[in-house]
């Protein structure tokens, strides 16, 4: 026999001799096999605790003996060598806790021994370690599993075999109980991992083949101990299979060990075991399991709840995640100094699982906690400034991420997320050198690719652009938004039909209608390409325009919108649509009125007014907007931090005047309009500064409300109305009646919610083949025709003073229609007038 002399075999000779120590001290009679006696005695030995019947031992004998038959010897001598080590390879067993269980002479792990080969068995003694395979089979049988004693200390067991988390110096693990269960457990998973591994190899159980460092990693901080930097993962096993069911029936037995321990602490001690074992292999829904007995055992205690949040987060049950992680965060608060220490892990959690909810801003005020618990938590601030952004709050973001690199100058995402910070702000070099930093650190950097080439996109560096995006797809060739600016970018450099193909591949990923109709928008561009004699034209076919003040456009009838209020209107249509207050029933404000209860707090000037902080205003919003997706929504509440609280909390406070805020957001709520503007009034008779007022409200506060309002939606009046305003109090009180005076008022109040509310009910009116004379769109909403020259315009190019180079003019008059009804009327009526003319002529 040869012996082994690589390094890479001196493990498995070490191993390979505790084989065949536990063989030889069972082989009784030395025949080189064990028989069914000796095997009987071998699984007895090993499991010191558990009371076999000998119709168990004949059950277990049975299929050890049919599993491997090949290996069993001729004339009755039994197992063989190589069979024995077969069984432990198989995940049958664990050679080193049977070796311990059996007391034998340690092994130095640096000796190698003599290999086994195939042809060995008949000619050397054998040992066999049945008692792996016995303890293995045994719970096929439904039947305690392996060793049920107290076993070595726990010292000796962190020592053996165990999981990379249990050798750890703050594994946590109190009792020798819970180490036994550790090393039953872990044979369970073994053997089911090399079962599922048999039927497919797709299983892997590493994640390696995720590719998961492609994205931004989430700062998932899976341990209390220590924080890891990978993202958890899907599990990789097949719940469905007849192994896995057999597996949860064997795992229920531990249970039922753990439940039957001789104390509630240490009960508590192994079922955490159990817990943590199996998330770590991934088992989340089963270490949930036992993470709530846990919770259920200890209720006060941080960690069952904190690693139950985990559990839930990554079985995507977000909502109930915050819930546990919230009630670690109340243990944690309530406890000791060693509670204290993992605040900061909690706070982290407990953020992310709000993000994956939407409530961006609530997860900043938990990072934000962290950051300042642990000062040199690196994550904690990269995901303060990815958040900050993810609410358009830049310049803090930007400052959040410069100090997570300093404490962490190769943190990757970090850098991504501050070039896309710096490039908000229009810094574009140095977010440039962001992103190349990013992919310098991970070439395969999905994110940083997508932003550098939105930012060449931005820049109009189309070839550019269309190189980053060819990257992104060659790593993640399902990135629909990477195909889409792709078609863009192409559509940019000229390459029409190569933007057409990249469009159609971005809808086979997608299948969104707005993909579909910029085909349709690039086909009819194409098809419709004007005459070179009507003026100049663009590459794309469209017809080029030229953009006049506002004083050559005249309008043709009162009913025609004023240029100005519908470029203002289109700009609160399109918030409208972004926050989707256009699906929230004013109503709904007037109801959290009466059912949310705060505290009067007095501001800087001692004004009395009822103020959240800007999370719970969060929470309040998700409330109105249940009906939005966590993504949809945060967008919305990125729009709304922008343009509202912005105004609303001018001095950065963090705190929100709540009715204010109601007032301001119900004229773009959904509802007849009359509702609208009473709710307004109703939210300004909630502040505690027109209490006792007998259903009036002070006219400075009306005048302030007004100011505010147009300040938000028509930033370009108002704010310096505002500024004259502030430190005046008039005590004039204002009924309802008076107080729509000033609303309605078109030049000083917020008259242009008439505008707005013709542009809500007209979002699906089409004008048959009218297309655009400027955007070649089909239009949709009102129609602006030019009566002169008869071209058209949509709302959008009328609102931008667009006309068609061709038609050079010193005043343009136009008049809205509103459908193809009035057109037609309008046509008929001109029609008539042109009848009676001729025959008054004739």
């Amino acid at each position: 026999m040869a012996l082994s002399a690589s390094a890479a075999s001196a493990g498995r000779g070490a191993r390979a001799e505790k084989v065949r120590r536990i063989f030889e001290r069972f082989d009784a009679n030395g025949d080189g096999g064990l028989d069914r006696a000796e095997m009987a005695k071998l699984v007895v030995a090993v499991n010191p605790r558990v009371k076999f019947s000998d119709d168990q031992i004949s059950a277990i004998l049975d299929e050890v003996f049919r599993t491997y038959a090949e290996f069993i010897l001729p004339g009755g001598q039994g197992l063989s060598l190589t069979g024995l080590l077969r069984t432990y390879d198989d995940g049958a067993g664990d050679v080193d806790r049977d070796f311990l269980a059996l007391s034998l002479p340690a092994v130095d792990s640096d000796a190698s021994s003599p290999e086994i080969g195939p042809g060995d068995a008949a000619s050397s003694p054998s040992p066999t370690s049945g008692a792996a395979v016995a303890a293995s089979l045994l719970d096929d049988h439904l039947k305690p599993l392996g060793i049920g004693g107290t076993g070595p200390s726990s010292s000796s067991r962190a020592a053996v075999a165990a999981p990379a988390w249990a050798t750890s110096p703050s594994h946590g693990i109190a009792f020798d109980s819970s180490w036994a269960l550790l090393d039953d457990l872990e044979i369970l998973v073994k053997r089911l991992r090399s079962k599922q591994l048999r039927k497919t190899s797709s299983i892997d159980t590493s994640g390696g083949g995720s590719n998961l460092d492609s994205f931004s990693e989430a700062g998932w901080s899976r341990e209390i101990s220590a924080s890891a930097d990978s993202g958890l993962a899907s599990a990789p096993w097949d719940e469905t299979s007849r192994d896995y069911l057999t597996f949860v029936k064997e795992l229920a037995v531990l249970r039922t060990r753990a439940d039957a321990s001789r104390s509630r602490e240490e009960a508590f001690d192994n079922h955490m075991v159990i817990g943590r074992a199996l998330s770590e292999h991934r088992l989340f829904r089963d270490a949930l399991a036992s993470f709530r007995r846990g919770c259920e055992l200890q209720p006060t205690d941080v960690r069952p709840h904190f690693r139950a949040g985990n559990c839930l987060y990554a079985l995507g049950r977000h909502a109930e995640a915050k819930e546990e992680f919230l009630l670690a965060l109340e243990a944690a608060e309530a406890g000791n100094s060693q509670s204290a220490d993992i605040l900061p892990q909690i706070h982290v959690n407990l953020g992310i699982a709000m993000e994956a909810e939407g409530m961006v801003l609530g997860a900043c005020e938990h990072y934000r906690e962290a950051a300042i618990l642990c000062p040199s938590h690196a994550r904690a601030l990269k995901l303060l400034g990815s958040a900050l952004f993810g609410v358009g709050e830049y310049r803090a973001a930007e400052k959040a991420l410069e100090e997570a690199i300093f404490l962490k100058p190769d943190y990757a995402d970090a850098h991504c997320d501050l070039g896309s910070a710096l490039h908000a702000v229009g810094d574009d070099d140095r977010a440039v050198q962001e992103f190349q930093k990013a992919i310098d650190l991970k070439p395969g950097h999905v994110d940083a690719l997508y932003n550098l080439g939105g930012l060449n996109m931005d820049a109009c560096r189309f070839v550019r652009a269309a190189e980053m995006y060819t990257r992104v797809l060659s790593i993640r060739p399902n990135h629909w938004r990477a195909q889409l600016n792709k078609a863009v970018a192409l559509l940019g450099q000229g390459e029409s039909e190569e933007a057409k193909k990249a469009l159609k591949e971005a809808f086979k990923m997608t299948q969104r209608v707005e993909v579909y109709d910029a085909i349709s928008h690039l086909k009819t561009l194409q098809k419709k390409k004007p005459k070179p004699s009507k003026g100049k034209h663009d590459a794309q076919g469209e017809e080029a325009f030229v953009i006049v003040e506002a004083s050559k456009f005249k309008r043709v009838g009162s009913k025609t919108t004023l240029r100005q209020d519908l470029a203002n209107a289109l700009d609160i249509r399109a918030f409208e649509r972004t926050t989707k207050l256009g699906h929230c029933d004013a109503e709904l404000l007037r109801k959290e009125m009466n059912e949310t209860d705060v505290p009067v707090s007095y501001s800087g000037t001692g004004i009395p007014e009822k103020s959240i902080r800007k999370a719970a205003l969060e929470v309040i919003l998700r409330r109105l907007l249940s009906f939005l997706k966590p993504d949809t929504f945060q967008g919305a509440v990125k729009a709304m931090n922008e343009r509202i609280l912005s105004v609303l909390d001018a001095s950065g406070s963090g705190r929100v005047d709540l009715g204010m805020f109601f007032a301001i957001i119900a004229p773009i709520c959904s509802g007849p309009v009359d509702r609208r503007k009473r709710v307004v009034f109703d939210a300004l008779l909630w502040r505690p500064a027109s209490e006792g007022g007998r259903g009036q409200i002070r006219r400075s506060d009306a005048l302030s409300y007004i100011k505010l309002l147009r300040a938000v939606y028509i930033p370009t009046h108002g704010a310096s109305d505002m500024l004259e305003m502030h430190g005046e109090s008039d005590p004039t009180m204002v009924s309802y009646i008076e107080f729509l005076e000033m609303f309605n008022d078109p030049d000083w109040g917020f008259g242009i919610l008439t505008t707005l509310v013709k542009l809500e009910g007209s979002d699906h009116v089409r004008h048959g083949s009218h297309t655009c004379s400027i955007c070649r769109y089909p239009i949709i909403g009102s129609r602006f025709m030019e009566t002169k020259h008869s071209f058209s315009l949509c709302n959008r190019c009328y609102s931008e003073g667009k006309v068609p180079s061709a038609f050079k003019l010193d005043e343009y008059r136009f008049k809205e229609y509103s459908n193809e009804s009035e057109a037609l009327i309008d046509k008929c009526m001109c029609f008539n007038l042109n009848s009676k003319k001729l025959e008054a002529d004739a």
